[in-house]
């Protein structure tokens, strides 16, 4: 499955060599550029042991080394507004 904005992911070396310490990373977006069959450029952010954002990066990692840590949320439907009343609208003077 391709990860999605907000999702948190476990990066180790399953997914590229370079990462003989595993991160935690949380996703921005993928990057829809050519690539290895198989292999995804992300944007987003690593994660402290708190969660916090520490480090914004770019990453080149194979999509079936990725595990899921939290999906993101799913998006809420669109809200449709019931139609408002016209202002009526007066001159006010002035001075």
């Amino acid at each position: 499955m391709l990860p999605r904005s907000g999702d948190v992911l476990h990066v180790t070396r399953a997914a590229s060599v370079q990462f003989l310490r595993p991160i935690m990373f949380r996703v921005i977006r993928v990057l829809d550029v050519p690539t290895y069959d198989g292999w995804l450029w992300l944007d987003g952010y690593e994660l402290n042991a708190a969660g916090d954002a520490v480090n914004r990066r770019s990453i080149f990692v194979q999509q079936e080394g990725l595990r899921h840590f939290q999906a993101a949320p799913a998006p809420r439907p669109h809200t449709v507004r019931t139609a408002r009343r016209p202002v009526s609208r007066t001159p006010v003077r002035v001075g």
